[in-house]
C-alpha cells in the first residue's frame, strides 16, 4: 500500500505541472463499465457462445469480408454490440477523469480505440476526442460507392442472441442501397472511410500546439493491437500507464499503476484532493 501511495502522490505531482492531458484509452477501460473483454477468443466465445460454438475468432468477425460472407451474423455479433454500448452507463473513471481535466488550463483530449462511445456519453466534449479505429454509430456503404459516414441512430437492431444473429433488415447505403457496415478499422479493411478519424485527429494537433507541459494518462491500452500505445509514446511526454496486466513502463518519468481504471483514478483523485505529491 506504500508502494501505491507513492504512486498516486507521483501521479498528483504530474498533474499538477501539466498544462495539458491527453487521455489514451484503450479496452480495458470498458471492462470497468462492465463491457465484454474481446483480448483473445475465449473472452470473446464467453460473451458470444454461437461464435464460440462455431469456432469463430475475433478476427474472422471483426473483419469487412464477414459482411460479405455472413452479413446476419455479421451484424448479429455488431449489432448486439451496438444496443449493449448504447444501453451501458459509463463507469465511474469517466467522471474522476473529467474532473481532474478541468482543474488543468488546456484541459484534456482524448486519443481511443474504443469504438463504444462512452466518452461522449460521460460527457466529454466530442471536439476533443479522437476515435483511432472508428465508430460503431456510424455506419458506411460496404462497397463503399461514396466517401459518405452517417449516423446509425435510425437502426435499431433486433438480435437472436443465442445464434448470433440479425432477425431483421439490416441497415442499407442510402446512395447505392448496398449493405452499411460499422465505420469501424476492422481487420484485413482496406475500404474503411476514414474521413471523420482524420478531421478529429486535426482538431488534436490544433490542441497539442497548445500545449507545453504534456501528460499522457493511458488506460486499459494492451500490446496486442498496440494503437493507443505507440500513440501515446510518441508524444515526448510523462505517461501515468493504468492496466491491470501490463502496467510496465520504461521511462524514469512516468508512473506504472497495475489496477483497474476505477482503483487507480479513486487513488490519484484522493492524492490530489488532500494535496500529497511526491518529489
Amino acid at each position: 500500500m506504500h508502494d501505491l501511495n507513492t504512486a498516486f502522490a507521483r501521479c498528483a505531482r504530474l498533474i499538477a505541472q501539466a498544462d495539458g492531458l491527453l487521455v489514451t484509452a484503450g479496452a480495458g477501460l470498458g471492462v470497468d463499465s462492465g463491457l465484454p473483454d474481446f483480448r483473445g477468443s475465449e473472452g470473446m466465445w464467453q460473451a458470444y457462445p454461437a461464435l464460440g460454438k462455431a469456432g469463430i475468432h475475433f478476427r474472422e468477425i471483426a473483419n469487412p469480408a464477414a459482411f460479405l460472407a455472413r452479413p446476419r451474423l455479421a451484424w448479429g455479433f455488431y449489432g448486439h454490440r451496438l444496443r449493449l454500448y448504447r444501453e451501458t452507463c459509463p463507469g465511474a473513471a469517466f467522471g474522476m477523469l473529467r474532473n481532474i481535466a478541468r482543474h488543468v488550463p488546456q484541459g484534456a483530449f482524448v486519443f481511443t480505440s474504443n469504438v463504444d462511445g462512452q466518452f461522449q456519453k460521460a460527457g466529454f466534449d466530442e471536439r476533443r476526442i479522437v476515435e483511432c479505429h472508428g465508430s460503431i454509430h456510424h455506419l458506411q456503404c460496404i462497397r463503399p460507392c461514396t466517401a459518405t459516414i452517417w449516423s446509425a441512430d435510425g437502426f435499431e437492431p433486433d438480435i437472436d442472441a443465442d445464434a448470433c444473429k440479425l432477425i431483421g433488415a439490416p441497415p442499407r447505403c442510402p446512395s447505392c442501397g448496398a449493405l452499411a457496415r460499422p465505420n469501424i478499422l476492422m481487420f484485413g479493411d482496406w475500404d474503411w472511410i476514414e474521413a471523420r478519424t482524420q478531421a478529429q485527429r486535426a482538431r488534436l494537433d490544433t490542441w497539442r500546439r497548445t500545449v507545453d507541459r504534456l501528460l499522457v494518462i493511458e488506460i486499459g491500452a494492451g500490446t496486442a493491437v498496440p494503437s493507443v500505445r505507440i500513440f501515446g509514446e510518441s508524444q515526448g511526454a510523462p505517461i501515468i500507464r493504468i492496466n491491470l496486466r501490463e502496467a510496465q513502463t520504461t521511462s524514469d518519468s512516468g508512473v506504472a499503476l497495475p489496477l483497474t481504471a476505477t482503483e487507480a483514478m479513486l487513488g490519484i483523485t484522493h492524492a490530489l484532493a488532500t494535496g500529497r505529491q511526491a518529489p
